[in-house]
């Protein structure tokens, strides 16, 4: 969280990075800071005091504000990607191709695609009748993965729409992500100097790890046939996207970064500057 909201706080007041590639880094900040703050208050106070209860209402908020999230950070992702890709590849027209608007254009798209997906699954999930046991068995409210063990309707076409979004917001955002990174990758191959081709690598790589462990884990969870011999190896994997991800992505995307570093710098000199009497 602190991580995530001091990126935040770096784009919006310093005129230096208010650029297309830190303004998609403050939006998956503010997405990453969202998403903690949905799921994980609730997950350690059941580990603290053993009440894993959850009010069905809340049950149901949880859900849509993690699936519009999740559903947003695919191709929000994907969106950095294109743009770093546009950078690297074809610098003399980045400026022109990547303008504020066209930046603006792509997160609102992200942050819409990720509502109507919210929405679509949770109003669909309401239509059903649920007489089964008060119990999902995960450590947040995903519905959706244990749908046909609460609910005493007929599930099979709520699995398909869900399989089938599960494909459309993973897939396609994943397979745009790869393709840019090959694209970038075939660029720094061309760079001279060794130097320059490694520092490029290990920037490249680092994201790519982390995409890679964000849509393999969420393509692993929602598009595997569900199976109860697989129910506690999709928990364990679900923590990477909820846990591990908003964790290591400040990380690997901007304090590692020298404008971010300058930015905390000149951001601490003018805050004791207006602490100083």
């Amino acid at each position: 969280m602190a991580g995530n909201l001091l990126i935040v706080l770096l784009v919006i007041s310093d005129q230096q990075l208010h650029t297309p590639m830190y303004f998609f880094l403050g939006n998956l900040s503010f997405l990453e800071s969202c998403c903690s703050s949905t799921i994980l208050p609730k997950m350690l106070a059941g580990l603290l005091t053993g009440d894993g209860s959850i009010s069905v209402k809340a049950c149901f908020i949880q859900f849509f504000i993690f699936s519009c999230l999740g559903g947003a950070e695919c191709y929000l992702l994907s969106m950095m990607s294109y743009d770093r890709y546009l950078a690297i590849c074809k610098p003399l027209h980045y400026a022109i191709l990547m303008n504020g608007t066209l930046s603006f254009q792509l997160a609102a798209v992200s942050w819409i695609s990720g509502v109507l997906v919210g929405t679509t699954l949770t109003l669909k999930i309401s239509w059903l009748s649920f007489c089964g046991p008060n119990e999902i068995d995960h450590y947040f409210c995903d519905i959706s993965s244990d749908i046909r063990y609460v609910s005493c309707s007929d599930t099979h076409f709520f699995e398909l729409s869900a399989l089938i979004f599960a494909c459309a917001f993973t897939l396609p955002p994943f397979l745009l992500t790869l393709l840019s990174y090959i694209f970038i990758i075939v660029s720094v191959l061309r760079i001279p100097s060794t130097t320059g081709r490694r520092k490029a690598f290990s920037t490249c790589s680092s994201h790519l790890t982390v995409v890679a462990m964000y849509y393999g884990t969420l393509m692993l969870v929602y598009m595997v046939p569900r199976s109860k011999n697989l129910r506690v190896v999709k928990k364990v994997f679900s923590l990477f996207y909820t846990v591990l991800t908003p964790l290591v992505n400040p990380l690997i995307y901007s304090l590692r970064n020298m404008e971010v570093k300058e930015a905390m710098r000149r951001g601490c000199k003018r805050f004791i500057i207006y602490m100083t009497p």
